[in-house]
């Protein structure tokens, strides 16, 4: 477990946390929250990238604390940062998404619930934190409306509609591994029932094959067109943030939609293996949508200095993925409130050392990277 402050083996950054993760789950459930798709270079890549990307800072500025308070949809917001939406989190804890919910509140950071969360959306809606929903396109429609309902209903400020999975990418790690739910863990917001979830294809071990794949295959319509994103945002009122756009062309047609938000993603690096990484994508989708809506990015976020480039970029805020999960594997909710507590101290230390007083100084930072990336960016500075 994550230790005590005292400890030698404290909470120093994400990487202590990544560790006493890996120390603490079966190899298989690591395989699985840690792995990519393919030869894994866009997870590489996504972490690559940001490493990349400099900061200019500035000085005599008179800061002696960043202050990172700020607000994502018209929320306040301790930092502007929220916990990505991931599936079957009591593989990693038995509180699951309820530990990790808590630990948000909290903080003081929005919490996206997963559609394939192994606790319903009721219940995790219940905890108190800054809720969003998210949902991936299902064969069944009525159940889809069911699900925008049931979110709505239990208090979600916002859906957050996943677009980059019209089939689940071939992460080979959990192939090899033939990697089944145990009968424990359900997909709580579809199964009618836990005896059903049990019995689902998620729980049927197939050797050479990810039995979490093959159930996503069968759930999944991989059809969902612009079309099917004007129907949900007709049977909402809730805004409406579309997750997992990398093209600015997208990202225009987005906001002509009447999307409320996006999120600049390649899922972690778990979907196609060889796209962009997320931070390379995000200057350009931020200067196609000039202003018209926020602009959040995930990928490979591992610090509050992160976080920074990431506003220094344009972005609105930034997701977190596997670090949440990484405490939530080594100590629960207070493992996981450990995790926020760094990324909050580190992006403050960060704003401070960059002379900037509030997230509105951080955007005008100026950056740099090499040449790659400048090209994709478009230009010398953000």
């Amino acid at each position: 477990m994550i230790s005590s402050a005292s400890d030698s083996r404290a909470l120093f950054d994400i990487g202590d946390a990544e560790q006493a993760a890996f120390r603490a789950l079966p190899r298989h459930v690591w395989d699985f929250i840690d792995g990519g798709s393919g030869s894994e270079s866009t997870l590489v890549a996504n972490r690559t990238a940001l490493d990349r990307i400099g900061l200019t800072p500035r000085v005599l500025t008179g800061v002696t604390r960043g202050d990172s308070t700020g607000e994502l949809l018209g929320s306040p917001v301790s930092m502007p940062l929220a916990i990505a939406p991931m599936a079957y989190q009591q593989l990693v804890h038995p509180d699951g998404e309820l530990a990790l919910a808590r630990a948000a509140r909290s903080a003081g950071v929005v919490f996206i619930a997963s559609m394939l969360s192994s606790h319903t959306v009721e219940a995790i809606a219940g905890v108190g934190a800054e809720t969003w929903f998210q949902l991936y396109w299902l064969r069944d429609r009525d159940r889809t409306e069911e699900l925008i309902e049931r979110a709505e209903a239990s208090g979600c400020r916002a859906l957050v509609l996943t677009v980059d999975v019209p089939r689940m990418g071939r992460r080979l790690r959990d192939m090899r591994n033939a990697f089944t739910l145990p009968s424990t863990v359900t997909a709580a917001n579809l199964d009618a029932s836990p005896a059903a979830g049990r019995g689902s294809t998620a729980h049927s071990e197939q050797p050479g094959s990810s039995a979490v794949m093959v159930h996503t295959a069968e759930a999944l319509d991989p059809a969902l067109s612009w079309a099917d994103l004007e129907w949900v945002r007709d049977r909402t009122g809730l805004p409406l943030v579309l997750k997992g756009v990398l093209d600015p062309a997208d990202a225009a047609r987005a906001v002509d939609a009447g999307v409320d938000a996006m999120v600049v993603s390649n899922h972690g690096g778990r979907q196609l293996d060889g796209a962009l990484p997320s931070i390379t994508a995000l200057s350009t989708v931020v200067r196609e949508v000039s202003g018209r809506c926020p602009v959040l990015v995930d990928s490979g976020i591992r610090s509050g200095t992160d976080v920074l480039r990431a506003l220094a970029l344009g972005a609105s805020g930034a997701l977190i993925g596997r670090p949440a999960l990484w405490g939530l594997a080594a100590g629960g909710q207070d493992g996981a409130s450990r995790v926020l507590r760094l990324l909050h101290t580190e992006l403050e230390h960060a704003m401070t050392l960059a002379g900037c007083a509030d997230l509105s100084s951080a955007r005008r930072l100026t950056t740099t990277a090499p040449a790659d990336a400048l090209a994709a960016h478009g230009g010398t500075t953000s």
